[in-house]
């Protein structure tokens, strides 16, 4: 996967919109006015961040050493993910649309 595709996405969920509130080197998407993704433009490698089931985060991190504690973000619900092909791009997604749905659930 690359920023392209993660990007195009994210825009493709409902109601989803994306903008640069931290600055130009952070976009940043969210649903219902709630963030569930940031992707930083500034890395070598991509990477971003999603929300979290926080019992879920922990298992991701102890399977997957590409699955770090959320950057900058609550290290008990955001996981930094890094795209080094260690996760397929069906993965890739399931994680970005568990960050939307966890969002989404809270705003209803």
């Amino acid at each position: 996967m690359n920023i392209e595709q993660l990007r195009d996405y994210a825009i493709s969920l409902p109601d989803v919109t994306e903008g640069f509130p931290f600055g130009e080197t952070v976009l940043v998407f969210k649903a219902g006015g709630k963030m569930f993704l940031l992707v930083p433009l500034d890395t070598e490698t991509l990477q971003f961040n999603v929300k979290c089931d926080p019992e879920r985060a922990i298992q991701l991190r102890e399977e997957y050493p590409c699955i770090i504690p959320g950057y900058h973000m609550s290290k008990i619900h955001w996981n930094t993910i890094i795209v080094d092909g260690t996760l397929t791009t069906k993965q890739l997604k399931e994680m970005v649309l568990d960050s939307y749905n966890l969002i989404m659930k809270k705003k209803k």
